[in-house]
């Protein structure tokens, strides 16, 4: 079959690999008919490549129809169509059962000391082929795979992979209260989906912020209040211009969707690009030793986060060693919660919304559809954020 594979930084290609077959009687392989592209691809693509091997099939948000299933998935059989969750997990365990399947006790990549595994995503979540691909193998497919309808599109349902779950937990964790405000920092498909999802829970002010011109507009469109970095002189003029729409004191809470590659964090960027130089196994140490994060994003929700507010990350860090002003979150009281999304959690939540009326407006939120062929040019065009891209989605 035909996959997106990563051969070594801002190298991807489209390669032929071995078809999936079932090892486990929990498996299920998968035609996969649409797979997007995350901002987390582009963390592979940039700043963890010392976790990376030349040849990792790449990928964590399908959908497609289930063409073989194991022994012991009795939930599924050839021709269903479904979304595969990013993560994989067993719905059995204490933490599945608890909520919390990021953490799969069956799944957890011990060796690595990470939660559980993860499609695409490097040795650090178990070096599992992704679903930019032709066929996916989908281990654990008695609990993971979600059935959907037939008849709509695809993009009606493909963000339950991860963009609609990660932002519908972002706002959760946000905490929100009746009639209070919340600030996104980063409109990307995690940070546009996060507005979308505060408002129609309804957040009475939502305010996001940006330095991209159509993301700007594309959120501005749908009601959200937008700030653009480039506008102000500094990070403390943005926040005086924010606390200036919210009566005072700043937002209730705020969203960090950017993460680990934020703008305005020049020294971190040297030191992952002079870690990029090293040897792998040099540099795999030193990330997990002494790695920092580009933190202007974080610092900046910090500093805008109303006294007694939450900040809720939902942009992936991978820092050992990040500085953090922690005598100001002690000062101002701020609650912080984080983490990768449990999906299962939040589908049944979801997926009523994923109507007709199309209230996230779901069917328009991809910016680009793609041949699986023009992965690499996708990744670039992603990265340095060209022609407009918010969402991309690739067809096998």
């Amino acid at each position: 079959m035909r996959a997106v594979t990563w051969q070594g930084k801002r190298d991807v290609r489209l390669e032929t690999v071995p078809d999936p077959r079932i090892e486990e009687p929990t498996d299920a392989v998968i035609r996969v008919t649409s797979t997007g592209l995350c901002g987390s691809d582009l963390h592979l693509y940039e700043v963890f490549t010392p976790f990376m091997t030349p040849g990792d099939v790449l990928g964590h948000e399908p959908m497609g129809i289930v063409e073989e299933v194991g022994a012991d998935v009795t939930g599924l059989a050839p021709g269903d169509r479904v979304v595969v969750p990013f993560q994989i997990a067993c719905g059995h365990c204490w933490m599945c059962t608890s909520g919390l399947p990021t953490q799969c006790e069956t799944t957890q990549v011990t060796e690595e000391g990470m939660g559980a595994a993860l499609f695409g995503y490097s040795r650090l979540y178990g070096s599992v082929p992704g679903g930019q691909a032709e066929y996916l193998r989908v281990p654990q497919a008695q609990f993971g795979p979600i059935k959907v309808p037939a008849g709509p599109p695809d993009d009606r349902f493909l963000y339950l992979s991860d963009v609609l779950p990660t932002a519908w937990q972002a706002v959760r964790y946000a905490a929100v209260p009746p009639g209070g405000s919340v600030a996104v920092l980063g409109l990307g498909p995690i940070g546009d989906m996060c507005c979308r999802i505060a408002l129609h829970q309804g957040a009475a002010q939502v305010i996001g912020i940006d330095l991209v011109r159509e993301r700007l507009q594309r959120a501005k469109a749908r009601g959200v209040e937008v700030f653009d970095l480039t506008g102000h002189d500094s990070q403390d003029d943005l926040v005086e211009a924010v606390k200036a729409h919210t009566r005072g004191r700043g937002p209730d809470a705020v969203i960090d969707a950017v993460g680990t590659e934020a703008h305005g964090s020049p020294l971190a960027r040297t030191q992952q690009q002079a870690a990029g130089l090293l040897p792998k196994a040099w540099a795999a140490k030193l990330h997990q030793k002494a790695g920092t994060d580009r933190l202007a994003a974080l610092y900046l929700a910090i500093a805008l986060v109303r006294r007694g507010g939450t900040i809720s990350l939902s942009g992936v860090y991978g820092g050992a060693a990040d500085p953090l002003p922690l005598m100001s979150l002690f000062d101002k009281q701020i609650q912080l919660r984080m983490g990768q999304a449990n999906v299962r959690r939040w589908v049944d939540d979801i997926l009523p919304l994923l109507t007709d009326d199309d209230p996230l407006g779901v069917d328009g939120f991809a910016t680009h559809h793609v041949p699986l062929a023009d992965a690499p040019h996708a990744y670039k065009m992603f990265q340095h954020k060209e022609d407009g891209v918010v969402k991309v989605v690739m067809h096998p």
